[in-house]
């Protein structure tokens, strides 16, 4: 995956201060906050990047989502079954206390635990069935058939501390009282909604880190972002929005740092429910239909010939966006090059919406978060406008990310708009996390209950399959399996900005992650 590193050029009347960053502190601005401080608790990207700050993997992930190592100093597949993992000497957690394997297996057990968990782990620990400790710096994880995609799916699980993470609770991890880790830093402080507070750890095992205290505020709207970098209130903001983008690119004292990432903004369609959800589907009389639909596979293509991609890419994004035809990135492990793209072709859905016993359309409620996916209610509203061009008369209805996640999990929600990043990096892991058919710790983010049974099993062939090429075909087959069936509509892939003051140098992260550890003085 390639990165662009945007600098600002030109001229603008309002200018950074001129007085250089102090070079204990640093200050950022997220655009939301994690919901959780458990590292444990649901894995989102936000949540993910914070625990970073604090807590290590046994494999690490670099800003491509290239495996490396990390407590773990090296891996090798002793059999099909079994994975030996040799973990490093003379690490220690915050406190002074020794990490040994022992840490590993708690880590381990609790990750896919955790009580009301929205989007659990359990989904890179499923295929473990045990562990063996061979001695404190040696653990084997036994897996449940071959398992070659292991060493990436425990870059994402955080190892915590068995002496502070016995009977802690989630409550426990936000207060700060269980959040000891091993990490480059330390928790200082957390105010839930509105600050975080980080100060280095002096003794972390990969080298100090060159910032003394990081603080993390929460600044929702984006213009306010922009403000503060602009006032000298804080020294980064991720999440540039688009329509600042070229304004800041002309300030001499402002950096912008770009990258295409593996976020995708895409749509999901109920097509599991015979009769439509309540208040989301209506004849144009504003009546309830007797059946979904969605569940017509000529109405879902319909649907995604009336959206023109590029207009989303250029007008709502304002180029700041990469179209989406597929569930992953070109150059992800998976991509299959032989999809072609989508021809928007409102003709071409009119007749097929007729074919299918809708000639005069239908009516349709669209919802997404309106505080959680770049330009999301823009997208909705241009795509109610496509939509209505085909006969679709399409509501928008938002709300907060709090809200909205709730909801799709209960199921209230028939087309939505939503965003997924692949957290491993590869195909799979969105496959298995949006298209395997919802239920246990699989499918746990498929929120329009797509179901395929030959999908679910070619997934389940791939992440046992320890030949490359062969799993690398059955990933780009089932690629074209879930486009052709048009339950899940791509979109766009994120290029995600974050911008700097002019004597800071980030490195854009593939997976959107926003890291002190990513920040350096520029040279």
């Amino acid at each position: 995956m390639t990165f662009v590193n945007r600098l600002a050029a030109g001229t603008l009347a309002l200018l950074l201060p001129a007085t250089p960053l102090l070079a204990a502190d640093l200050r950022i601005a997220l655009a939301a906050p994690p919901t959780s401080l458990d590292p444990h608790f649901h894995n989102n990207g936000i949540n993910n990047a914070q625990a970073r700050h604090v807590f290590d993997s046994l494999t690490t992930q670099d800003a491509n989502q290239q495996i490396g190592p990390g407590l773990a100093e090296s891996w090798v597949l002793l059999d099909d079954v079994t994975w030996e993992f040799r973990l490093r000497r003379g690490v220690r957690f915050h406190d002074g206390t020794p990490f040994t394997a022992d840490d590993v297996a708690f880590s381990l057990e609790r990750a896919p635990e955790v009580p009301n968990s929205p989007s659990s782990f359990g989904t890179f620990t499923k295929q473990i069935k045990g562990w063996t400790i061979v001695d404190p710096y040696t653990i084997r994880l036994h897996t449940d058939g071959p398992s070659p995609l292991l060493p990436i799916d425990v870059s994402v699980i955080a190892i915590i501390s068995r002496k502070h993470g016995t009977n802690a609770t989630t409550a426990d991890y936000q207060s700060g009282r269980a959040t000891i880790g091993t990490g480059p830093y330390r928790l200082a402080e957390h105010v839930p909604g509105d600050r975080m507070v980080y100060t280095r750890n002096e003794a972390y095992w990969n080298g100090v880190e060159p910032w003394n205290k990081v603080t993390f505020r929460i600044t929702s709207v984006g213009p306010a972002r922009v403000a503060a970098l602009l006032a000298g209130d804080v020294d980064v903001i991720a999440e540039v929005p688009t329509t600042d983008s070229a304004r800041l690119r002309q300030q001499p004292n402002v950096k912008l740092w770009s990258g295409v990432t593996n976020r995708m903004t895409f749509l999901s369609v109920d097509v599991h429910n015979e009769v439509p959800i309540a208040g989301n589907i209506s004849d144009n009389s504003g009546n309830p239909l007797p059946r979904n639909p969605m569940r017509d596979l000529r109405v879902r293509q319909a649907l995604s010939m009336a959206i023109d991609r590029d207009a989303i890419v250029e007008r709502v994004n304002e180029g700041e966006a990469v179209r989406a035809d597929q569930l992953v990135p070109e150059r992800f492990f998976g991509y299959n090059p032989a999809i072609k793209p989508e021809v928007t072709d409102p003709e071409g859905a009119r007749r097929l919406l007729a074919e299918a016993g809708y000639p005069d359309g239908f009516r349709v409620v669209l919802h997404t978060s309106n505080d959680r996916i770049v330009n999301a209610t823009r997208t909705v509203q241009v795509i109610a406008q496509m939509w209505g061009r085909i006969g679709i008369r399409t509501a928008v209805e938002t709300m907060p990310h709090t809200v909205y996640s709730g909801r799709t999990a209960r199921n209230e929600l028939s087309q939505m708009l939503h965003s997924w990043g692949a957290g491993t990096g590869e195909a799979s892991g969105t496959l298995v996390g949006i298209a395997y058919t919802r239920g246990g710790a699989y499918g746990g983010s498929n929120r329009g209950r797509y179901s395929n049974p030959q999908v679910d099993a070619a997934i389940r062939q791939a992440l046992v399959t320890v030949d490359e090429d062969k799993r690398r075909a059955i990933l780009q087959d089932t690629m074209a399996t879930v486009m052709a069936d048009r339950a899940i509509i791509p979109l766009v892939f994120w290029v995600s900005t974050w911008a700097t003051s002019r004597d800071l140098v980030y490195t854009p992260q593939a997976n959107q992650a926003t890291l002190a550890m990513a920040l350096r003085r520029a040279p």
